[in-house]
């Protein structure tokens, strides 16, 4: 209860109660004493009065009686009376009497109440022989409304008095708590930090002491005040002294920030520039060597260009490594989205580093379990690049026993799948220390390990940042000389709601399975199991019926004649096909005749091709491909579309894929090939990307937009430049591969093989000899203008398409020159690319290396630094375009007429 109800009610509330309850009491008992004294007063008289009126009425003196009637009914509020008998009939009435009857007690005076009316009965004598009375009817309506009245006038009374407490009450108040307000406002404000005004000293010594002291107190904070304000004055100049230097620093430190940011920059420039510039002629010495590896060599020259190849190949990964290790850096990979099929990758990715394996005597083996699924979306090439660098590593530093990579299934929720993939070798282990440097950049396990095994570092933090990219981790598992294991999450976009389907069905056949290495042998008896196969071991082979096929590897001490021999007999004593497993390159596998037929197979086999030549060997016919590839039957010729802008590249092309089950169409533009789409269908479009008119990736985009089969018809870019984020929009635009000039033979059997099931037969390479002085030697120059040996080695040993492909090069120059001059007056960088793609796709397949090498680079310049990095080399470019006319025009006009045929009537498109 606040101070101010507490004085109200002291002044006004107490005080009017008090005086209200007096009053009331005094009403009361002034109302008592009234009706008390009305009683007092008729009885006294009636009692007075009544011997009289008994012996008038004994005397029958009616006058008297009348009389003394009178005097009764005169009394204060008297109504009437009579005179009663014993039996309470009326002897005598006057007035006008109320409800009330007479009582018949007679002994002595009795008054009867009843609302506002009285019966006052009186006997007329005290002798009990007379038996009349006298009774008074009294109405005392009259003491009620002087009741009413002296209430009233006690409210008005009760009214003023407490209009004067009120007013008393509020004066006090005022007095008291104006001051407390003003003290309290004043305390607040002090509360806050404000100096509030001087307080009024009040005349109550109370609240004078009060005022006093908040005044005191504000003074106080006053002078707190102004010295605090003097000190943050003070530390506010210091402050701003501090604020300057750290201003002044942080500018400096900004400074260094972004030249640090700068140098960074120019660096992955440089590092991305300088790959690229390595990269550029590396492609071109691989492609040569690998065109050269397809002439007639001696043996030694052919073991020197092994050596050559092994180590542009071993430069050309290490330039990729740092490629891609400065794109990560920089944040610029971006994953893609695509079908995965995990035993496909995996059993590529053991293909693809066999020949490490074979080399060191090493089994290499992958086991993707069943539970993984077949249907999983992911980026193939990142998840392909991370399993191949540790597969290498693992060989690379193992010199005796394994290798095997694990594939499972980990975990999975709804349309998501983790899958974990553990790469395990016998090599020479790690220590704890080493384990936890592996994955920095340019950091390995050991010193003497770069000296001893080569590599830059760069391996093993590529894949933790990839991994790490794709939303898994890396991590290391290893002891010395026990071996590691490399293990990495992978997760993925698929369901386990439906099972891997097995790659064929044997139907109970069986097979005989002998395999030294147990790894090998435990994974190929539960493959031959899933496939529905009967499996007999050395342990089961009295009890077993015979056999439908012998799976059986040899190890490295088998391949001597000895072992051979008496495997020869073996296979001849069971009587049936035999699939021989060996652990060797392909060129070295033993030549073994099988009695009874069969084929010897390099390890690792993939699990695809080990179901064709199961089923091959067992029913005598290829293996059912999946529908979805929509392959041909044997008997239907293959029909190849080739669309290149480049005449030169499309008969090269065409001589290439040249072979009896294939028909090649050529088509020079886009807007042609989607007209002969229209007419025909087609097994597979090899497809060129930078084209006038539509282009390869819109005319990619019209191709699948058609009805019918060309929304599975394998498409394939040629190109020769592409990129890791081009991949992802080539992909995106409806390309199935890509393959990169110059062409590799294996890459394109591959692609055929992969697509469409066709495998192309051996080419001879026989080539005429050239005519002496048809190679033109530049002594003063570091490239030749012309070599027709090296033209005729990239036109697949064709001397006339050579010499075709030359003509048709220079005659195209001056077209060239003029387009590439225009482009620069027009400051047309698009214009450019193109001009500069169309010449060095022509000189990609001819005998020209110094404008085949200028082309290149100004094209690779151009994508990556822009116009200004071309133009100091254009006067070199038109020098070597007019050499290269200068050399024709000294041509007898036989020797570059030279035509060629296609391999089908439809080539000549």
């Amino acid at each position: 209860m606040s101070l101010k109800t507490r004085l109200m009610l002291m002044i006004f509330g107490l005080p009017l109660l008090l005086l209200t309850l007096l009053v009331g009491v005094a009403l009361v008992l002034e109302d008592r004493q009234r009706y008390a004294a009305l009683h007092d007063q008729l009885t006294r008289d009636a009692q007075l009065i009544a011997p009289a009126l008994d012996t008038a009425l004994a005397s029958g003196d009616d006058r008297a009686l009348s009389r003394l009637t009178d005097g009764l009914l005169a009394l204060p509020h008297v109504q009437a009376l009579s005179l009663q008998n014993d039996r309470g009939e009326p002897l005598l009435l006057h007035g006008r009497p109320g409800d009330l009857s007479a009582p018949r007690d007679l002994a002595a005076s009795r008054l009867l109440e009843r609302d506002r009316q009285w019966l006052l009965q009186v006997p007329l004598s005290d002798t009990t022989s007379s038996a009349t009375r006298l009774v008074l009817h009294v109405d005392t309506t009259p003491l009620l409304l002087s009741f009413y009245r002296y209430l009233a006038s006690a409210g008005l009374v009760l009214m003023l008095a407490g209009l004067l407490l009120f007013l008393a009450a509020y004066v006090t108040l005022r007095r008291v708590s104006q001051p407390l307000e003003d003290t309290g406002r004043a305390l607040d404000r002090l509360a806050l930090g404000v100096v509030p005004e001087r307080l009024a000293i009040p005349p109550s010594p109370e609240l004078a002491g009060l005022a006093r002291c908040v005044n005191d107190l504000a003074d106080r904070l006053e002078m707190a005040r102004e010295e605090m304000q003097a000190q943050i004055e003070q530390a506010t100049d210091d402050l701003k002294e501090s604020m300057e230097t750290i201003e002044v620093q942080n500018i400096e430190l900004d400074l260094a920030h972004r030249r640090a940011l700068e140098a960074n920059r120019v660096k992955s420039e440089f590092l991305a520039n300088m790959s690229h510039e390595i990269r550029t002629p590396l492609n071109g010495i691989v492609g040569f060597c690998r065109l050269l590896g397809r002439s007639r060599m001696e043996p030694r020259q052919r073991e020197w260009l092994d050596h050559v190849q092994r180590a542009c190949d071993n430069l050309l990964m290490l330039v990729n490594d740092v490629l891609d290790f400065s794109k990560l850096e920089a944040g610029r990979v971006e994953l893609e989205t695509l079908p995965l099929d995990m035993v496909s990758l995996v059993d590529e990715v053991l293909g693809l580093q066999a020949p490490l394996a074979h080399q060191k005597g090493l089994q290499l083996l992958g086991l993707v379990y069943d539970d993984v699924p077949a249907d999983l979306k992911g980026d193939p090439l990142r998840t392909r690049q991370v399993i191949t660098n540790l597969v290498n590593n693992a060989l690379k530093f193992t010199d005796q026993g394994d290798v095997t990579v694990r594939v499972m299934l980990e975990q999975a929720e709804g349309s998501r799948v983790i899958l974990r993939v553990s790469v395990s070798d016998t090599g020479i282990g790690l220590t704890d220390e080493a384990r936890q440097r592996l994955f920095r950049a340019f950091h390995q396990a050991d010193i003497s390990h770069p000296r001893e095994f080569g590599g830059t570092g760069l391996g093993l933090a590529i894949c933790r940042q990839l991994v790490e990219q794709m939303g898994g981790e890396i991590d290391a598992e290893s002891e010395p000389g026990n071996g590691s294991t490399f293990s990495f999450t992978l997760p993925l976009l698929g369901s386990t709601e439906t099972e891997r389907v097995p790659e064929l069905s044997l139907d109970g056949e069986s097979i005989v399975l002998e395999e030294p290495h147990p790894p090998t042998r435990r994974a190929l008896r539960h493959l031959m199991t899933r496939w529905g196969a009967r499996v007999i071991t050395q342990s089961t082979a009295g009890t077993a019926p015979p056999a439908s096929l012998v799976v059986a590897g040899l190890g490295n001490g088998d391949l001597d004649e000895a072992h051979l021999t008496a495997w020869r007999n073996r296979l001849d004593g069971l009587g049936c096909p035999a699939l021989l497993l060996v652990n060797a390159s392909p060129p070295d596998l033993p030549a073994l005749p099988l009695p009874h037929g069969g084929e010897v197979l390099a390890k690792p086999v993939s699990r695809s091709a080990l179901a064709d030549a199961v089923v091959r060997h067992l029913t005598g016919s290829p293996r059912t491909l999946p529908p979805a590839t929509q392959r041909r039957q044997a008997a239907s010729p293959v029909r190849l579309l080739i669309v290149d802008d480049t005449e030169s590249n499309r008969l090269l092309l065409g001589e290439l894929l040249a072979g009896p089950d294939l028909t090649i169409i050529q088509a020079a533009s886009g807007e042609e090939a989607l007209a002969l789409a229209h007419e025909r269908d087609f097994d597979l479009v090899l497809m060129d990307i930078r084209m006038p008119g539509m282009d390869g990736v819109e005319t990619t985009r019209a191709l699948r937009r058609l009805d019918g089969s060309w929304k599975r018809v394998p498409i394939i870019a040629v190109t020769a430049h592409v990129q890791g984020e081009q991949h992802r929009d080539l992909r995106e635009a409806g390309l199935d591969d890509v393959l990169i000039k110059p062409l590799q033979p294996h890459r394109l059997n591959q692609l055929l093989e992969e697509h469409l099931g066709v495998v192309l037969a051996p080419r001879s390479t026989t080539s005429e000899p050239l005519a002496q002085g048809e190679v033109q030697e530049e002594k003063d120059q570091e490239l030749a203008v012309v070599d027709l040996e090296l033209g005729a080695r990239l036109a697949g040993g064709r001397e006339t398409l050579a010499r075709e492909l030359l003509e048709k090069l220079a005659d195209s120059l001056e077209d060239s020159e003029r387009a590439i001059r225009d482009a620069v007056d027009h400051a047309d960088e698009e214009a450019l690319l193109d001009a500069l793609h169309a010449l060095n796709g022509a000189c990609r397949y001819c005998g020209t290396p110094r404008l085949g090498l200028l082309a290149e680079t100004l094209e690779t310049r151009l994508r990556s630094r822009g116009m200004t990095a071309v133009l100091p080399l254009l006067s070199d470019l038109y020098a070597a375009m007019a050499e290269l006319r200068a050399w024709q025009a000294n041509q007898p006009s036989s020797t570059t007429k030279a035509t060629v045929r296609a391999s089908s009537s439809d080539s000549d498109r």
